[in-house]
């Protein structure tokens, strides 16, 4: 009989209170996953890798800040076609 494993590794679990989590929130969450920067890492290269985490989390950042003003338009728009406008404020 062969036994097989499969490690999963760590879990962790984020709330929030009576909120969605913020873009930015969700861009830590994203750079963290992407890119790992070990402590015990060269100096010089750790510097490197933080410097473009931080950028990377920015460009995220930026572009889900982008996809939700476009989903807030599609959203918005149907609401007004489906004879709803009033509900368009309660998106803001």
């Amino acid at each position: 009989m062969t036994l097989s494993a499969i490690e999963v590794g760590s879990v962790s679990v984020h709330t929030t209170d009576h909120r969605g989590a913020t873009p930015e929130e969700i861009a830590d969450r994203a750079v963290s996953r992407i890119l790992y920067v070990g402590q015990s890492a060269h100096p010089f290269i750790r510097d490197q890798a933080e410097a473009f985490k931080q950028q990377l989390r920015e460009v995220i950042v930026f572009y889900m800040k982008e996809a939700i003003a476009s989903d807030r338009a599609t959203t918005s728009l149907k609401l007004q076609q489906a004879g709803f406008p009033e509900l368009v404020k309660l998106l803001d």
